[in-house]
């Protein structure tokens, strides 16, 4: 007995422990994390789906933090769940890669010259968009309130946090795509800017706008995803292959109750792109919010 599934990514995850990273960019570490992922891949008519499985158990443990909350996706139990989202994307202006553009004239002959990275060669301006939705279902788990101990400082809280047998929910997101040159010279051929706008979660921000208009409002508990996310890239050719790239996440609010938008994290990083392998390249990263930094080879980065 076989089956064929084209065009689709089947991934399945196990580990012992799972190391998570939540939006604060709070560690955490959860003893045992199973995952099964089939997920379709782009079409042409922008549409996608995801089915999973995720099963976690025992009870995450905080890295160098007291007092916080445990994400509920993150409390012991078996979760299923399903996504699906349309993507749209119009192009202002591009200017397209002809054959002639890889073909460098020499006094030796022609040699082929392409793009340090296949995904950088096109100067273009974009906007795309993408709206979608999920549910889950969660079986098994605890609803009373989950001790959660700290791995560095001992200590031990209690998280309040309580998640729902059934949900669902909608997300989208904005972005705008602006890049200069073809990152073929070896000076001044690549500038890039990439501006996204993201709503993690509708009906928390929904609902954070209908509290807006309340005078009680200050005293409910607010949903992190509740605020909206702008998230900005900046990438800029240093010499040849490298480039240097900077990441930002803002937050549209402020959690000290002061309205006003407030950076949650931002990455310095520089690339190494390898014209062989097409888009692999070597990163080293390093970010100043949470004092941690890493050198990684990405060798399928498409």
């Amino acid at each position: 007995m076989s089956f064929q599934l084209p065009y689709h990514d089947i991934t399945l995850e196990a580990a012992w422990p799972q190391l998570f990273i939540d939006h604060k960019g709070q560690y955490w570490d959860v003893p045992e994390s199973i995952s099964l992922d089939l997920l379709s891949l782009v079409s042409e008519s922008g549409l996608r789906y995801r089915l999973g499985l995720h099963k976690n158990s025992g009870h995450p443990l905080a890295v160098n933090a007291t007092g916080a909350d445990v994400p509920t996706g993150l409390l012991p139990g078996l979760c299923a769940k399903a996504a699906f989202s349309y993507e749209k994307s119009r192009d202002f202006w591009r200017k397209r890669q002809a054959v002639e553009d890889i073909i460098e004239k020499t006094e030796r002959g022609l040699f082929w010259r392409p793009s340090y990275d296949e995904r950088l060669n096109e100067p273009h301006s974009a906007i795309s968009g993408i709206i979608g939705g999920t549910c889950a279902a969660w079986f098994g788990g605890k609803e009373s309130p989950v001790a959660t101990e700290s791995k560095e400082f001992g200590g031990i809280s209690i998280s309040t946090n309580k998640r729902s047998p059934l949900s669902a929910d909608l997300f989208g997101s904005v972005c705008y795509t602006l890049q200069h040159g073809n990152f073929r010279k070896y000076y001044g051929d690549l500038t890039r800017v990439d501006a996204r706008l993201d709503i993690s979660s509708a009906s928390a921000f929904a609902k954070r706008v209908l509290n807006g208009f309340k005078s009680s409002s200050s005293n409910v508990a607010e949903d992190p995803n509740s605020h909206p996310r702008l998230n900005l890239i900046f990438q800029q050719q240093v010499a040849g292959p490298i480039v240097f790239r900077l990441d930002s996440r803002i937050l549209l609010d402020s959690s000290t109750g002061k309205r006003g938008p407030h950076v949650e994290d931002f990455i310095y990083s520089i690339t190494y792109s390898f014209r062989l392998l097409q888009s692999g390249k070597a990163v080293f990263w390093y970010s100043p919010k949470r004092k941690e930094g890493m050198v990684e080879l990405r060798l399928f980065e498409f």
